[in-house]
């Protein structure tokens, strides 16, 4: 019997320098991440073994890195970079990434303004 496991990091909360406009870029702003990683994770829960799972610290600093120190116009951008970048870190089968901008600058009232990637390992 086939398990399907995943390793859900949510909510996770950065400031970063990313934007069309100039005031984004040079004020900043709350950037809100979300990762979804499919990955065998049978042998982790059978073993109670860090080696046998993702280590989710390592993918948390993984985006933080990204969304703290590189700059990027579009959440679309970020997004994809994160994905790119934890598929070539991690044995992943898929990985779901979804990245917010929470009052996004569009001269109204908006919750947030969200991003979404899905990519096959």
């Amino acid at each position: 019997m086939m398990e399907t496991t995943y390793l859900r990091l949510k909510n996770m909360v950065f400031y970063g320098y990313h934007g069309v406009y100039d005031v984004e870029k040079e004020m900043g702003q709350r950037i809100e991440v979300d990762l979804e990683l499919k990955v065998d994770l049978e042998k982790a829960g059978m073993q109670d073994s860090l080696t046998a799972t993702i280590n989710y610290v390592e993918a948390y600093h993984l985006v933080k890195q990204i969304v703290e120190n590189e700059h990027y116009n579009l959440i679309e951008a970020i997004g994809m970079s994160i994905a790119n970048q934890l598929l070539s870190k991690f044995s992943l089968q898929q990985v779901v990434v979804r990245v917010r901008k929470p009052q996004p600058p569009v001269g109204g009232v908006l919750d947030t303004v969200e991003f979404e990637v899905s990519k096959e390992g």
